[in-house]
């Protein structure tokens, strides 16, 4: 299956398109500069459920000058303690910082390990307990080779992965604000029926903080810092919360 940005030509197109000329020069520069910068970072944590996370800092996609430096964390405590034998990750994210156990579909991704499908057509032919998707469902409809305004794609997206959970299952997806208006629309009033929401901001270039949905819609991406500058972490529970484990 073939990725819309497959060439170099296409992937530095689609960085121009997202994120403007500038950041065509600035994230290999910022890569160039990993090594040195991540050890000079502070330790910081945030809350996140009740508990307190690390920020996650890594060279891989800059996750320490975005906001995977938050969802990354938030991620892997999701998983912690579950049985990888029943949970799916929809974007093969987590494998990229270190090895997975969990099924992992990506639409387009090649890697060892890796389900080739996509979400709205294929069949596990089996439920999950935990569902994680990072940064993932803000494409849907918007970067892939289907595209919908409206954002009806995610949330069919959505129902489907609720209807592979197990009763009393979870659906996590996180987001950065200001990227696909389709999704926001649905952020807006809880427009796609989460159960729970968790909205994060920058407050300054490296120190992310608890807001409200508001705050959440009014901030853009790729401004006042690169990429994103509000997160949305929403859960979701099962379609049918009193099926067996």
């Amino acid at each position: 299956m073939e990725h819309p940005y497959e060439n170099l030509w296409s992937r530095v197109s689609f960085c121009i398109q997202r994120n403007g000329l500038a950041e065509v020069f600035l994230i290999p520069l910022r890569m160039a500069l990993s090594p040195v910068v991540i050890p000079m970072l502070p330790r910081r944590e945030f809350e996140y459920s009740g508990r307190r996370l690390p920020y996650f800092y890594h060279r891989y996609n800059l996750t320490w000058a975005n906001e995977r430096a938050l969802e990354v964390s938030i991620g892997r405590a999701f998983l912690e303690g579950g049985d990888p034998g029943r949970a799916l990750e929809i974007g093969n994210v987590l494998s990229h910082y270190g090895p997975v156990r969990h099924t992992v579909l990506d639409k387009f991704e090649s890697a060892a390990g890796v389900v080739n499908e996509d979400i709205l057509t294929w069949n596990p032919g089996r439920t999950f307990d935990r569902i994680l998707s990072i940064s993932t469902f803000e494409h849907i409809g918007y970067d892939d080779d289907d595209r919908d305004p409206t954002g009806e794609r995610i949330v069919n997206a959505i129902q489907r992965c609720r209807g592979f959970l197990s009763g009393g299952g979870t659906l996590l997806l996180t987001a950065a604000s200001g990227y696909n208006p389709a999704f926001d629309g649905l952020v807006a009033g809880n427009r796609f029926r989460a159960d729970r929401m968790r909205c994060y901001h920058r407050r300054s270039w490296g120190c992310w903080e608890p807001c409200d949905e508001s705050r959440y819609l009014a901030t853009r991406y790729n401004h006042p810092y690169a990429f994103g500058n509000a997160l949305v972490a929403a859960e979701f529970s099962s379609l049918d919360r009193t099926a067996p484990q």
